[in-house]
């Protein structure tokens, strides 16, 4: 789960890392009232949206007065902020956020993320900072600092020392530093994060440090221990079916493509997408029911990918295990029961209970496309997507 800038500063100034004066506004006139409550401009006012790529793009604004401010809320306030990063529809803005604006003599790159190949949290820190730590990678990867930490063990002194030295940091800044990473670090462990990000972490001309931007991402799986978290989400900024998916536990993201898929398993559900990609079509989704789904679960992820209106074809990819292949079919065949279908299904089944399960949808009456293995899978899906395309469906 994603939170908001204003919000992951709250929270970083909780655990005791440094942030600018500010004050969230909904309204033009909010905006004027937070700039003058700063009093001493220029400031900083920041459409507060779920995407990277703002102030490329004019979601940013350094304003010299508070009655510049209110014109650039009455101007940013309502629309959609389009990014590298939020897709064609692009992300709502409902509030910004106006801070004071600080000049820096140097700007770093901080922040956690879980190594997936070691299993631990890394820290990861540059001189670098103010730009996104892909392009520092990809330009300049000796400059980026690597921390592992050991879950059983900790974060180290020593490890904070490799980091500050690592970037050549005086003195006067590598205790400060070390408190910022400590302290960072706790709040990832606290409240289960997946990403812990500031960029960049600012040291202004007084060697004061503040994070001048914050990102925390949280684990989903783990917010049922931190209800003070998930009453942060902001559903103004997420996908309506992929909310919709999140009632019945569905793991649904939406792509661009024409082919909707469900499948159970993630690793099965990226060979769907691969699949369907070498068959000449693109996926619309991604569509994971889980090992353990019900005919109900079943049922309203075939519902979603009916709403989808991209969705010109659908492709059930099942390999029957705790999902019994009889249970997938029912909770199928209640669904297209229930709607009106005007396109092509293709259902390929293995595992547990197959033939019962291609029985169901035999018997169903419904115009079901039933693959015997991968390869005719793959066939009748390209031969649908281009039946669909001639408008024969």
């Amino acid at each position: 789960m994603k939170i908001h800038e204003y919000q992951a500063k709250a929270l970083f100034q909780s655990y005791g890392i440094p942030i600018p004066r500010g004050h969230i506004a909904k309204t033009p006139e909010d905006t004027l009232k937070a700039s003058q409550t700063i009093k001493k401009g220029p400031f900083v006012v920041k459409a507060q949206v779920h995407t990277g790529g703002r102030g490329k793009v004019g979601g940013i604004s350094i304003v010299e007065s508070p009655v510049e401010a209110e014109a650039f809320a009455d101007e940013i306030l309502g629309t959609r902020l389009v990014t590298g990063q939020s897709g064609e529809e692009g992300k709502p803005v409902h509030t910004l956020l106006v801070e004071e604006a600080l000049l820096s003599k140097m700007e770093i790159y901080l922040g956690i993320v879980i190594d997936r190949t070691q299993g631990c949290p890394a820290i990861l820190a540059s001189v670098q900072g103010g730009i996104e730590i892909e392009e520092v990678v990809r330009e300049n990867p000796g400059m980026v600092i690597t921390e592992i930490i050991h879950p059983a063990i900790g974060l180290r002194p020593f490890q904070l020392g490799r980091i500050s030295y690592g970037m050549h940091l005086d003195g006067k800044l590598i205790k400060k530093m070390g408190n910022i990473i400590q302290n960072l670090y706790r709040l990832f462990l606290d409240k289960d994060c997946s990403l812990a990000e500031i960029n960049p972490l600012v040291v202004k001309k007084d060697g004061e440090m503040v994070a001048l931007d914050a990102k925390l991402n949280f684990d989903d799986n783990a917010l049922f221990r931190h209800p003070d978290i998930a009453a942060l989400r902001d559903l103004s900024q997420e996908n309506p079916l992929e909310i919709e998916a999140s009632k019945y536990n569905l793991n649904y993201i939406k792509l661009k493509g024409n082919v909707g898929c469900m499948v159970n398993g993630a690793g099965l559900a990226m060979a769907t997408m691969d699949l369907i990609k070498l068959s000449g079509a693109e996926p619309a989704n991604f569509l994971d029911v889980g090992g353990g789904a019900t005919t109900e679960m079943v049922r309203e992820g075939f519902k979603l990918l009916l709403s989808d209106e991209d969705v010109k074809v659908i492709f059930i990819n099942i390999f029957g295990g705790i999902l019994r292949c009889d249970t997938l079919a029912k909770g199928v065949v209640e669904a297209a029961q229930e709607l009106c279908i005007s396109f092509p299904i293709v259902v390929r089944l293995e595992g547990t209970n197959v033939i019962e399960g291609r029985k169901i949808l035999v018997e169903s009456g419904l115009k079901f496309t039933v693959a015997s293995d991968l390869g005719d899978a793959a066939a009748k899906v390209a031969a649908a997507v281009n039946a669909s395309k001639r408008g024969e469906f």
